[in-house]
C-alpha cells in the first residue's frame, strides 16, 4: 500500500530529522526513510557549536539528548609543540550556550526521533531508496526497497537529507562537484581518556602529522590523526605497527594508550576528507539540505550546525510552499540562496583554517607562531570566531507556525 504525506524526508541524521520535527510540530504528515536498521551505525560529527546549541534547546531536544550522556568543553586550543598558539576562551561569549558539546551523534538521534514520533511522523527504517516518482513534470515521491517488500511514498515534496554520497541527489540526476582543497585525511579512532587529562578541545602538532583531540562520552578521548589526503594504504600495507608509530610520534602524551589500545586496523576509520557542493540545491518536488547539498572537513566542527540552520532555515519555505500547492525550485530559491552564501564562508574559513594549522610547509611552520599572536589581537579574528561559533545569526525558528509543542 502507498503511503501518502505531506513530506517525504530521505535521511534519518541530524539535518533529515530536525527538519521533520519542524515540520511535524507545524502540522505536516511527514514520513522519513533511514536506510539503517538501528542505532549500531558508524558516526564521526559530536562536536555541537553554541548556534546548533541554541536551535536544539529551543526545538526542546537538547535537554534530553544531554541527558544520555556529554561532555562541555569550554576551550579550544592550538598547541604547537608544546606551545598554545591559539587559545579559545568560549566563556567568554554571550551565555547561556558559551561552551562547545561533545555528544555522540547517536544521542541526539534517538532524542529527535522519540520526538518526531511522539508526533505521528512515520519512520522507515531499514528502507533504501532506490527509484524517484516523477508526477506532472516535478518530483512527487520516492520508491525504497525495505526489509520486507517495497515502499512506495508519494508526497508533496522530497527532502534529500541522505549525506554525503546522497543516492537521492543521484537518482534525480544532479551533479557534485568535488573539491580537492585539502592537504590532508582524518583517521579516526579511541582510546581510554588518563585521569586530569584536560577538558579541552585541542589540535596537537609535535613531531608528526596534526592531530585533533577532545573527551569523548563517556570516558575516552576521540582522536582525529592527519595524514596526507589519499596517503591512508600505503600506509596501512606496511601494517597496524607501522600505524601506531606514526601516530604516536604526532602525540607523544598518550603514546602507551595509543599502542596498547590499537590493535588492528579495524581499529581506525578513514575519513576522505574533502569539500564539495550540489549544483542545484532545488529541483521541482525536491530540495536538498545537508551533507547532500555540501560537504565539509571536520574542521571547525561544522558539519551538524550548518546541517541544523539548513532545516532551520527550509521549514518556512517549505510550509509555504505546501499551503500554495507549490513545491517548485523557485519558490525554495530563498533558501538556497542564503545559505549558499553561508556555506561558501563556511568554507572559505575551514580552508584557512586547515592552511594555517595543519599545513606541513617549512615556511608556514616559520611563520604559523607570530602570524597566529598578531591575528589573535585583531577584530578579524573575533568576527572568524563568531562565524564559527553561531553560523548565520538570523536564522531563527519559525515557532509561529507550530500548532503543536
Amino acid at each position: 500500500m502507498d503511503l501518502k504525506a505531506d513530506f517525504c524526508v530521505v535521511g534519518g541524521g541530524p539535518a533529515g530529522l530536525t527538519l521533520a520535527l519542524l515540520l511535524a510540530r507545524s502540522g505536516a504528515a511527514v514520513v522519513v526513510v533511514e536506510r539503517s536498521t538501528s542505532m549500531e551505525r558508524e558516526y564521526r560529527g559530536e562536536i555541537l557549536q553554541p548556534g546548533g546549541l541554541r536551535l536544539l534547546a529551543e526545538l526542546g531536544v537538547l535537554d534530553g539528548a544531554r541527558e544520555r550522556g556529554c561532555h562541555e568543553h569550554s576551550r579550544f586550543r592550538f598547541v604547537d609543540r608544546a606551545r598554545a598558539l591559539v587559545d579559545i576562551d568560549y566563556r567568554r561569549l554571550p551565555g547561556p550556550f558559551n561552551y562547545l558539546l561533545s555528544i555522540p551523534q547517536r544521542h541526539l538521534i534517538e532524542e529527535l526521533l522519540a520526538a518526531i514520533q511522539r508526533l505521528g511522523v512515520t519512520y522507515l527504517a531499514g528502507h533504501r531508496v532506490s527509484e524517484l516518482i516523477t508526477e506532472d513534470g516535478r518530483i512527487g515521491g520516492v520508491v525504497a526497497g525495505g526489509p520486507d517488500r517495497r515502499q512506495v511514498v508519494r508526497a508533496h515534496c522530497v527532502v534529500a537529507a541522505d549525506g554525503r554520497y546522497s543516492k537521492t541527489r543521484q537518482l534525480a540526476g544532479i551533479e557534485f562537484d568535488r573539491r580537492d582543497v585539502f592537504d590532508h585525511d582524518v583517521l579516526w579512532f579511541k582510546i581510554p581518556c588518563p585521569a586530569g587529562d584536560p577538558p579541552d578541545v585541542r589540535i596537537f602538532r609535535a613531531a608528526g602529522n596534526p592531530v585533533l583531540v577532545y573527551r569523548s562520552f563517556p570516558d575516552s578521548l576521540q582522536v582525529g590523526w592527519t595524514l596526507p589526503h589519499k596517503g591512508y594504504r600505503a600506509m596501512a600495507e606496511q601494517g597496524i605497527d607501522h600505524v601506531k608509530a606514526r601516530i604516536a610520534d604526532a602525540l607523544p602524551p598518550y603514546a602507551g594508550l595509543i599502542d596498547s589500545t590499537l590493535t588492528s586496523l579495524s581499529d581506525l576509520t578513514l575519513l576522505d576528507v574533502f569539500s564539495g557542493t550540489a549544483r542545484r540545491w532545488a529541483a521541482d518536488g525536491l530540495v536538498l539540505i545537508g551533507d547532500a547539498a555540501h560537504t565539509h572537513s571536520p574542521i571547525g566542527a561544522q558539519g551538524i550546525n550548518l546541517a541544523v540552520q539548513d532545516a532551520v532555515a527550509l521549514h518556512p519555505l517549505l510550509m509555504a510552499s505546501l499551503r500554495a500547492g507549490n513545491p517548485s525550485a523557485d519558490l525554495l530559491g530563498p533558501y538556497v540562496a542564503v545559505r549558499r552564501r553561508d556555506v561558501a564562508a563556511i568554507m572559505r574559513l575551514q580552508v584557512m583554517q586547515s592552511r594555517a594549522m595543519l599545513s606541513q610547509s617549512p615556511v608556514a611552520a616559520a611563520l604559523r607562531p607570530r602570524a597566529a599572536k598578531a591575528l589573535s589581537r585583531t577584530p578579524v579574528f573575533r568576527k572568524v570566531l563568531h562565524r564559527l561559533a553561531y553560523g548565520n545569526k538570523d536564522i531563527r525558528i519559525a515557532a509561529d507556525l507550530f500548532v503543536t509543542d
